[in-house]
């Protein structure tokens, strides 16, 4: 995918894109919420990344969390889309973001820590979250915490 977004980078320069993502919402037995330390920025957030070209929204959804957390995942619901969202990044790129965010339940694998795109993973209990790293992420966390769900905006 680093590959597409470049070539597409190359051709229009840091122009605003529509860039999609896909996610997921994995809590444990005691009620408590996953959530990732970012490699990039150094602050919490869902697991979830871009989706890849050929690839559904689910299917981008199951392989991010196998790659970021190392659990394997079976998403049960669509939780929501979180659309109208821009982000400006550190070199310059700008893009609309879409996150198109699952519940899920793990059903194998392990935690791990310390990759590339992660630095700590944690499971929190809902009045216990630490600060997101952006707007997206801290609407999604509103609605968990609101008993929201099916969202789109």
């Amino acid at each position: 995918m680093e590959e597409y977004i470049k070539k597409i980078r190359n051709k229009i320069g840091h122009d605003v894109i529509i860039l999609n993502y896909s996610g997921c919402i994995i809590f444990d037995e005691q009620n408590r919420l996953l959530l990732q330390k970012r490699t990039d920025c150094g602050e919490w957030g869902f697991l979830g990344g871009m989706v890849e070209l050929g690839e559904s929204i689910e299917e981008a959804a199951v392989r991010e969390v196998k790659e970021e957390s190392g659990l394997e995942v079976a998403v049960t619901s669509l939780y929501g889309v979180y659309s109208k969202y821009f982000a400006e990044y550190s070199n310059g790129d700008k893009a609309q973001t879409i996150v198109h965010i699952f519940r899920a339940k793990a059903i194998g694998g392990k935690l791990i820590n310390n990759n590339s795109e992660t630095a700590a993973l944690k499971y929190f209990a809902l009045d216990d979250i630490p600060p997101l790293f952006c707007k997206q992420h801290r609407d999604i966390l509103a609605d968990i915490i609101a008993g929201k769900e099916y969202i789109y905006r």
